[in-house]
């Protein structure tokens, strides 16, 4: 017979004697480092002995330096020596000595109590042992997914590598997918892998077993974040591991912290083991796998009666006109309604006394308790995180992606370069291009930075040269041209003035109105056009159009730091006369007043280019575009060619994005869990109310795990029921703001109104953030719900 209780007798003399020659060895060790100077190699191994494992790596790293050991130790200082042998000799017998000092007390003489042998239920929860099986499913669990989500990155983003152009044409380069689905469905798998084992543990101990699980999760866990972690920072981990997990690090790194995305992936897996933890102990806490609902789903649903009508249109109505008017037009009507009925139970006192004492009851039955009002206030809390969770990362998603549309209006999904040097093949590099799968369209280019003059102002820009006839395939800017322009003026320099002067032409006569083609004052020209020398094109944006002070048909000149001309007194930077042929609009301050654009063949004679800078080019999907220029590179043979992504280009500005979405997820999160720490004071309240109806249940037989289960449905009936009101009126608000409009200054924000995107999976993760907190919220009080007594619950009625 084992008691339930371990009993230990402490020796306090041996405790405190052994603590002293242990903090004595300490110090001549201590000393014996100092002396030799070898803190920083001590360190490392007295940080890696934190972890369960250090211990291990230690002792193989000490066995492979014992054959050096006899080279060595004659260069060590005998004092030094001495010291060190000492205090390691000194510290082991003072922990000998704490050791001694803790004894379990012997067993009892005692016999058995008289309840001993009698058939007692399974307690929920009962005690057992350290068992090594349960932490083996949860650190093997943890350390499982971990391998599985890095292993799957890495082969459905990189796929089968092939240089083998039939191999691109069929299957597109193997089976890699891009690296936010790839992400995902590994995300997914890993998540499955932690939460099945959590379930598998937790049901075979028929506990919760919270030393394995922390154990575990520290021990098994740890390593692999920490190992990411540090190869961000070791330039040596990063050599070694760095070509192996680059699919890994590039996802992380588009958070722009790469670390950051590590540890909240490593705590989203953690919260899939929890998760599996707490259902597998909720489904065997009560000595067997019962995975049935019906019954506990019954008394829940009859209990905290979270889905009435009157409930959830009130909650939408705050949801949807805020709190006050709602609020008013409910105390009115209860008001009025209160005070007829009262008026009708008076007069029926009058006359039937008994009737009027039934009614008043009722009325009483009636009114709401403090629970329900819990209830209310609980499901009220929870829609209202999700519904700003819903709304903040809607705009958010907005401006992201009309940024993203203008940056990729103006700029190409991918760059086909060389590492140094111009492309003067470009046209067969094009050819062979066109055969990759996903390519919607290429263009040449050559690019520059330059100065602008006008006789206004001057300015430094970025100058590309490019192909008329090819770049409407890549970005938008011939769509962006004002009035009546096109680039095909380019080709045709000496119709600029004629163009210029047309315009002048179709303006109102006397100023009371504006032309066809006079729709913006900058394309505009003013005065009579005289009979200037054709110059080559150039197309400017309209901020530097208005910086400049120019307009169509005006002369601007271009000056180039990088070549120089020689002169009669040397050299002298080279400087070109364009004429402004017309004028662009992207919707982006930073390339309306930094770009400018000029035929290819004028870039080329005026940087003395052979070919072009490198191929823009435009894909099918956006979000492939990094496998896609991945396949063009290992098409054209890899090295001197390089090719990078709309992603790698703006990486900074699209990371700053998502850490910012992150961050205010984060933050609106927290109304949740103020929202859950509602649902834990509302379900507490259920229990200390019901403390009769559990005990009558517990007596019916219902044993402790079907009360738990009754509690968390319970609770997890108010997240629902938030998070599904939640949702309806964040999605209602979005559609208010998208369809109606806030209207913002164009001039300040460059768009018109607030923008609104849904993105079905963060909508759908909001929901799912609230539901998993509510859960973990209402399992506290399912615990204490399943240890009332019967007697006690029963024992004042």
């Amino acid at each position: 017979m084992h008691s339930a209780e371990r009993q230990t007798v402490h020796r306090w003399i041996l405790l405190w004697a052994g603590a002293l020659v242990a903090l004595v060895g300490f110090i001549l060790l201590a000393w014996s480092i100092s002396a030799s100077g070898a803190w920083a190699e001590v360190s490392s191994g007295l940080g890696l002995s934190l972890f369960g494992w250090g211990g291990v790596l230690q002792a193989i790293n000490a066995g492979s330096l014992l054959p050096a050991h006899a080279a060595v130790k004659d260069s060590l200082p005998p004092a030094g020596t001495w010291s060190l042998v000492s205090g390691t000799l000194i510290w082991l017998l003072g922990w000998g000595l704490v050791a001694a000092g803790t004894r379990r007390a012997p067993a009892t003489t005692e016999g058995p109590s008289l309840a001993a042998g009698a058939p007692l239920y399974p307690r929920l929860a009962r005690y057992r042992d350290f068992y090594w099986s349960t932490l083996g499913a949860y650190g093997g669990g943890i350390l499982l997914a971990e391998l599985v989500l890095v292993l799957l990155q890495t082969v459905l983003s990189s796929g089968v590598p092939s240089t083998d152009l039939s191999a691109v044409k069929d299957s597109g380069g193997g089976l890699s997918l891009p690296p936010t689905g790839a992400f995902a469905i590994s995300l997914v798998i890993a998540a499955a892998v932690a939460f099945i084992s959590g379930f598998v543990g937790a049901s075979r101990a028929q506990r919760l077993s919270l030393p394995e699980a922390t154990i575990g999760v520290l021990y098994l866990g740890l390593p692999v974040p920490l190992l990411l972690t540090l190869m961000e920072r070791i330039p040596w981990l990063q050599l070694q591991l760095g070509y192996r997990l680059r699919e890994v690090t590039y996802v992380a790194s588009l958070l722009g912290r790469p670390e950051l995305a590590y540890w909240l992936t490593f705590t989203g897996l953690v919260l899939a083991l929890v998760l599996g933890i707490n259902t597998g102990f909720v489904a065997a806490g009560s000595g067997r796998v019962d995975l049935k609902l019906g019954f506990e789903l019954f008394v829940a649903r009859r209990h905290v009666a979270v889905f009435r009508p009157s409930l959830l249109l009130g909650t939408l109505a705050v949801l949807m006109f805020g709190i006050i008017p709602p609020l008013l037009v409910y105390f009115i009507i209860r008001a009025a309604e209160a005070a007829v009925e009262r008026t009708r139970i008076r007069a029926l006192g009058l006359s039937d006394p008994l009737a009027a004492s039934e009614a008043l009851h009722s009325l009483k039955l009636r009114e709401q308790s403090p629970t329900m009002m819990m209830t209310a206030l609980s499901v009220g809390g929870v829609g209202v995180g999700v519904m700003a969770l819903i709304i903040v990362l809607s705009v958010m998603s907005g401006f992201e992606a009309d940024l993203q549309k203008k940056i990729l209006g103006t700029n190409a999904h991918a760059v086909v370069t060389r590492y140094a040097g111009d492309l003067p093949e470009y046209a067969k590099v094009m050819e062979s291009i066109r055969k990759v799968p996903g390519i919607a369209g290429q263009t040449p280019f050559i690019i520059n930075q330059v100065m602008i003059a006008s006789e206004g102002n001057v300015d430094g820009v970025i100058i590309k040269g490019i192909d008329p006839a090819t770049v409407g395939e890549v970005t938008d800017l011939p769509r962006n041209i004002l009035g009546n322009g096109s680039l095909d003026i380019l080709y045709t320099p000496e119709k600029i003035l004629s163009r210029g002067l047309d315009e002048e032409e179709t303006e109102a006569p006397e100023g009371g109105g504006e032309g066809e083609a006079g729709g913006d004052d900058i394309i505009r020209r003013s005065g009579k056009a005289t009979k200037p020398p054709v110059l080559p094109g150039i197309v400017i944006g309209r901020e530097l159009a208005a910086s400049l002070r120019v307009v169509v048909g005006d002369r601007v000149n271009v000056v180039s730091p990088l070549g120089t001309e020689l002169g009669p007194t040397g050299p002298i930077p080279k400087n070109r006369a364009f004429r402004v042929a017309a004028v662009f609009y992207s919707g982006m301050y930073e390339y309306d007043s930094k770009f400018v654009y000029i035929l290819l063949k004028e870039a080329q004679d005026f940087f003395n280019i052979q070919g072009a800078s490198g191929i823009e080019l435009k894909v099918l999907d956006i979000d492939d575009a990094r496998r896609i220029s991945g396949q063009v590179v290992k098409l054209l043979g890899g090295y001197p060619y390089r090719a990078r992504d709309w992603g790698e280009m703006n990486k900074n500005l699209f990371s700053a994005l998502r850490l910012e979405k992150l961050v205010m997820g984060i933050i609106l999160s927290i109304i949740i869990i103020v929202a859950a720490g509602l649902i834990v004071a509302t379900v507490i309240m259920l229990v200390l109310e019901k403390r009769k109806e559990i005990s009558v249940l517990k007596a019916l037989g219902v044993p402790d795990g079907g009360i738990v289960k009754i509690f968390l449905a319970e609770g997890l009936q108010i997240g629902v029921a938030g998070g599904l009101l939640g949702l309806f009126s964040g999605l209602a608000w979005c559609f208010f703001i998208e369809k109606v409009g806030i209207k913002l200054d164009p001039e300040v924000y460059y768009i018109p109104a607030l923008p609104v995107r849904i993105e079905p999976l963060q909508t759908a993760l909001a929901v799912v953030i609230a539901v998993l907190v509510t859960y973990l919220a209402s399992i506290y009080p399912a615990l204490k719900a399943s240890s009332v007594e019967p007697v006690e619950g029963l024992k004042a009625e």
